[in-house]
């Protein structure tokens, strides 16, 4: 995958995990309201959607904002 695709889905799965309009996505995880429940979700998805594997202590840990996000994705991509 191409990395502006990488990038529009990883921002796809954050903003529908986290119930944000794209004018409202500045942030880290829990600054933008991320719970567990949410983590466990948006894991999942990004393993499912991606095929990327990421551990839900990961987010709980990094606390991360959809830019470092993305590069975590992309990491384990390639």
């Amino acid at each position: 995958m191409s990395t502006p695709d990488l990038t529009a889905a990883v921002t796809r799965i954050w903003t529908d995990v986290l119930g944000l309009s794209g004018a409202d996505d500045a942030g880290t995880f829990f600054d933008l309201r991320g719970d567990s429940i949410s983590a466990i979700r948006l894991v999942a998805r990004l393993e499912d959607e991606l095929g990327v594997v990421l551990d839900v202590a990961d987010i709980f840990e990094e606390d991360p904002d959809l830019a470092g996000l993305v590069r975590d994705v992309a990491a384990r991509t390639s």
